[in-house]
């Protein structure tokens, strides 16, 4: 049975590479590791793993193994166990519990953005802390960098993120954006709660989307699209945002998270078991679309996440290229597999289906 409890930032100085990070991203990171337990007579990781996991020895004997013949024991809190056990991919040996273990494991990119981010970021979090005070500290830094969306921007991309995010505290009842406003800065929630609503013609009050608390993010499909505020976002209690103004968005966020592809590039994708995605509204997609797509609009896609499987690579489209953008910008945020067509659905090249 496996067991797990919180690390502390003096156990994660205790290995390396961690050792050679700065105290502040050591204790940000410490948040989200936890110590597991792990039987005698399992296994913690088989020849031929391919998943991306770095891997450290806490406490308790492990048996390294090649081809069926022992190679080596290591023992936790010993010089050997120290570095991370055996990082290539694929694996090239079995570790075997001999007894009772306790090891830390990591999520190999995480750890790389962590380590480059400590590495060349001159805005230290500590600077950040001190103008936050209380007001979530670094957690919301650490879900963002956690996130797969980051793993794909640049170092100094990241870098330049933090340095132009705008400190905006806000009061409970405070919108923050307002459905029908044009698009002007994307937010990132340090601290509070905030509550998403649409005005429907049936409905002037606004329909509840969802709640968002630290580290969630918002306002960026109308600054991709183009578009007006498709929605509005209320304070629900006091709370700190930062923001990043649009310019800045679209060049250090946006442009790297987008992947781009052609008619014969979307093909490719879909025939090798991918699925197209049309974001139109569902009237358009009735009236024209490519056969077999899934429709979800633009408006619906945070709402229908669940609905669609993180294993398949989609192909957005839309008329134009703008609300497809806006929604694989939401679904690669989010760790999916995401493209864009370009041109949108009349430079598709696929098959189109037009209603009666």
């Amino acid at each position: 049975m496996l067991e797990e409890r919180e690390a502390s930032v003096q156990l994660l100085k205790t290995f390396a590479p961690l050792d050679g990070l700065k105290r502040e991203n050591l204790a940000a990171l410490a948040k989200k590791v936890t110590v597991r337990t792990m039987s005698a007579g399992r296994t913690l990781f088989k020849e031929g793993d391919t998943d991306k996991r770095t891997v450290w020895l806490v406490a308790g004997m492990l048996e390294i193994s090649e081809a069926g013949r022992t190679i080596a024991m290591i023992r936790g809190g010993t010089r050997e166990s120290r570095a991370p056990l055996y990082p290539q991919i694929p694996r090239k040996f079995t570790a075997r519990a001999v007894e009772e273990i306790s090891y830390l494991s990591i999520d190999s990119e995480l750890l790389d953005v962590m380590i480059t981010w400590d590495q060349t970021g001159t805005y230290e979090v500590s600077e950040l802390q001190s103008q936050l005070a209380s007001s979530g500290g670094d957690d919301w830094m650490t879900t963002l960098l956690q996130t797969k969306a980051f793993h794909r921007i640049p170092p100094a991309n990241i870098q330049a993120i933090f340095l132009r995010l705008e400190r905006t505290p806000c009061r409970a009842g405070e919108v923050v954006i307002k459905q029908g406003d044009e698009g002007d800065y994307f937010y990132v929630i340090v601290s509070g709660k905030c509550i998403v609503t649409r005005e429907t013609p049936l409905n002037r009050d606004g329909i509840k989307l969802a709640e968002l608390g630290v580290g969630d993010t918002f306002g960026e499909e109308a600054l991709i699209a183009e578009a007006k505020r498709n929605a509005t976002v209320t304070m629900m209690t006091d709370g700190v945002l930062m923001r990043l103004n649009k310019k800045d968005f679209r060049e250090l966020m946006n442009e790297p998270l987008l992947q781009w592809v052609n008619n014969e590039q979307a093909r490719d994708i879909v025939a090798k078991g991918g699925r197209w995605l049309d974001v139109r509204l569902p009237s358009e997609h009735q009236n024209l679309s490519i056969d077999g797509a899934l429709n979800i609009p633009l408006y619906f896609i945070r709402l229908k996440l669940s609905a669609l499987d993180r294993n398949i690579p989609y192909v957005v489209y839309c008329d134009t290229g703008r609300r497809s953008s806006a929604a694989a910008y939401i679904l690669v945020e989010r760790g999916f597999d995401a493209y864009v067509l370009t041109g949108g659905l009349t430079s598709s090249g696929a098959a189109l289906r037009r209603s009666a």
